[in-house]
């Protein structure tokens, strides 16, 4: 309940603030594993991403969120769940992994971080996708987040990585390429359109 309340509240706060434009929603299957793979421009990026789908979007958090009081409590019911700073534990990769088991959607950014946008990826969304056989949505996040400018987020057709199904770490770098090749090439596309 806590959940559907703050995203139709943020629907409202992005359509107003940022004239919010989403679109391929219909490419977002209603059931099953879905890792939703974006780009990272911003902190806001989070529930941007997971604002307009209808299904609850799972995201890891930095553990210290977790220890100010109050907050933990209200980013768990969002669907937050601890990372541990310096590096992904694997307590964190078996609970990603079994969310997605399980049915659910998982929100990653594959650069890792806004200071590396629009460089390689990390292997982590690809690895967590081809372990648990989720559906790989690349989603491109384009514009700036000033206040009344349009900002526009784009889910695509699903990326087939079962070409990647069996291998190790090179393969994971080559399926993670992939995705972030298909993410770049959505933002150029929709670029161009905007021109034209």
């Amino acid at each position: 309940m806590l959940y559907r309340v703050c995203r139709a509240l943020l629907r409202a706060i992005f359509t107003i603030l940022y004239r919010l434009d989403a679109k391929g929603m219909e490419n977002i299957p209603e059931k099953g594993p879905v890792v939703l793979c974006a780009n990272h421009t911003s902190n806001i990026d989070p529930p941007l991403v997971g604002t307009p789908v209808n299904r609850m979007v799972h995201y890891m958090a930095k553990q210290e969120l977790f220890n100010v009081p109050g907050l933990g409590w209200f980013i768990s019911k969002l669907g937050a769940f601890p990372v541990k700073r310096g590096g992904v534990s694997k307590e964190s990769i078996k609970l990603a992994i079994q969310l997605l088991k399980d049915g659910n959607v998982l929100g990653i950014f594959p650069e890792g971080s806004r200071k590396n946008a629009g460089g390689m990826g990390k292997k982590g969304a690809a690895m967590l996708a081809l372990k648990s056989q989720a559906t790989v949505i690349p989603v491109a996040i384009m514009g700036n987040y000033r206040p009344f400018s349009k900002l526009t987020i784009r889910y695509g057709t699903p990326v087939d990585l079962s070409e990647f199904a069996e291998g190790g770490s090179e393969v994971l770098e080559k399926a993670t390429d992939k995705i972030m090749t298909t993410i770049r090439a959505m933002i150029a596309e929709e670029k161009n359109s905007a021109k034209n």
